[in-house]
């Protein structure tokens, strides 16, 4: 299987199946000399892990993060960082009649048409647990954008026809609910909701935000590795994402230039934008304002009411699925979404450290 690695400079590479021995990733870039341990690590995986609220799966996993390789006496060597999460509460045959039949809305038929096999259990490689390996990478990219004075935030947006509201936004309320939404009363709703959806056994979509502040200006490259374009590719390789936003996204459409437009002005001595349309990117480069990102993930496709698919005998059959599901992706996935984020900018961020000839003498004089 092809790509499984992501990044130029500050790569990562994913491995392990939903219901394997194990998950993890390689990452490779890391300067040397950061402080890192599993702690680290672990706060983000602790984000993303099941069976900790009753929106998400029943399956309890403690995703416990052991580094293998990459560090030494506390902090990194600039070799490959290997990291592995043991899987240990797979209940495997609950997915034992999968192997007959494509579940609506999963990756089972794409799999056997272009591999001619695949790991029923669980999902495989399109199971969400393989963001395991993205979110440990990402703790790591984290941690070395913070020292360089930029900071992500990701929270829960909308789920369903609950929006979060901007006039009662609150950063610390995040960390303080279960569905990581910055809106008390929005998450009340929303909580409201997903009881409903989870009684009628069915699924909901949802969209997570992702602002990056402290981006210098410039970073991102003109054509094919566009500082957007690199975004939406790693946001929408994150399972179940199926629309990615930059800024005002679609309104754009809809928009005249002279409402799109920011406007360019001084501010104490600096460049500034009176506004930010354009959500932190110009010409694939950040212009040091904001990167605002929103990404919609479909509401989860593993549902227990009856459904509508074939057998592989081409059999027309209905079914209901087994299993322990999450009613809801958006939640989890923050962390996910923050990740790759991460990753992306931290590995367009070491590109532009070779852009300009005076900088590269200033640093070596």
């Amino acid at each position: 299987m092809a790509g499984s690695t992501i990044g130029n400079k500050f790569s990562i590479t994913t491995w392990g199946e939903s219901h394997g021995k194990a998950l993890g990733v390689v990452v490779d870039g890391c300067p040397a000399g950061l402080t890192l341990d599993e702690n680290d690590i672990q706060i983000y995986l602790d984000r993303r892990k099941p069976g900790f609220s009753q929106f998400s799966t029943p399956r309890k996993e403690s995703d416990k993060v052991e580094i293998l390789s990459g560090i030494f006496e506390g902090r990194t060597t600039g070799t490959p960082i290997s990291m592995i999460v043991h899987n240990t509460s797979q209940r495997s045959s609950d997915y034992g009649d999968i192997a007959t039949y494509y579940r609506p809305g999963h990756a089972d038929y794409t799999f056997d048409e272009k591999y001619g096999f695949r790991d029923y259990r669980g999902g495989g490689r399109s199971s969400g647990r393989e963001t395991i390996g993205r979110v440990a990478a990402g703790a790591i990219a984290a941690k070395i954008l913070k020292q360089l004075g930029i900071e992500i935030t990701t929270y829960v947006s909308s789920i369903g026809d609950v929006q979060v509201s901007p006039e009662n936004f609150n950063r610390e309320y995040i960390m303080q609910n279960e569905l990581y939404m910055p809106d008390k009363d929005s998450y009340e709703r929303a909580s409201a909701l997903l009881s409903d959806i989870m009684a009628a056994n069915d699924s909901i979509g949802s969209s997570v935000q992702c602002i990056i502040k402290g981006m210098p200006a410039g970073i991102g490259e003109p054509v094919f590795d566009k500082l957007d374009a690199n975004l939406a590719k790693a946001i929408m390789s994150i399972g179940a994402v199926k629309a990615i936003e930059i800024g005002d996204g679609c309104m754009v459409s809809e928009n005249q230039g002279s409402y799109n437009n920011d406007n360019f002005s001084m501010k104490d001595g600096k460049v500034s934008k009176q506004s930010n349309h354009a959500g932190g990117i110009l010409g694939g480069m950040s212009d040091g304002s904001d990167i605002v990102i929103k990404a919609h993930f479909k509401p989860t496709p593993s549902i227990a009411s009856t459904q509508h698919t074939i057998n592989k005998s081409g059999e027309n059959i209905e079914v209901s699925i087994k299993g322990r599901h999450d009613p809801i992706i958006g939640p989890r996935a923050v962390v996910v979404v923050e990740s790759m984020a991460a990753i992306t900018v931290l590995d367009l961020l070491f590109d532009n450290m070779s852009s300009r000839l005076d900088k590269i003498i200033d640093f070596y004089s």
